[in-house]
């Protein structure tokens, strides 16, 4: 998968105009790994803006918490090098996406009495 890669990044290469050529050489641009996680790491923040849909006694309340983590990983991207504002974005996103989560199931369990736990 490796060779491929290279081969389509060289054949590429060639047609990126001159205008473009400070992102596509940048040390977190289309060439390296610090460009294509972050891309496939919006499918969570698509999923999450998804679940705003859901009812909230379908919500996971384990789930969301766990989503608390992208203001960790937030500033864990301008820590370290090459600095990614886009990771940072998307992490940024997932917390944000947890906290209304945690919210929702919040307001929902109060509305009804129950406590909250994460087993339920």
């Amino acid at each position: 998968m490796s060779r491929a890669y290279q081969f389509i990044i060289r054949s590429v290469d060639k047609f990126v105009p001159s205008k473009f050529r400070p992102l596509w050489n940048h040390e977190a641009g289309p060439k390296t790994i610090f460009f294509w996680a972050p891309l496939m790491k919006w499918v969570l923040v698509g999923a999450g803006i998804g679940d705003l849909m859901r009812p909230a006694p379908n919500i996971s309340l384990f789930q969301s918490t766990s989503m608390l983590s992208g203001y960790i990983w937030t500033r864990w991207c301008f820590i370290i090098k090459p600095k990614n504002l886009n990771l940072a974005l998307i992490n940024f996103l997932v917390g944000v996406n947890g906290t209304v989560q945690c919210f929702r199931v919040y307001r929902y369990r109060k509305s009804v009495g129950k406590t909250m736990s994460f087993r339920d």
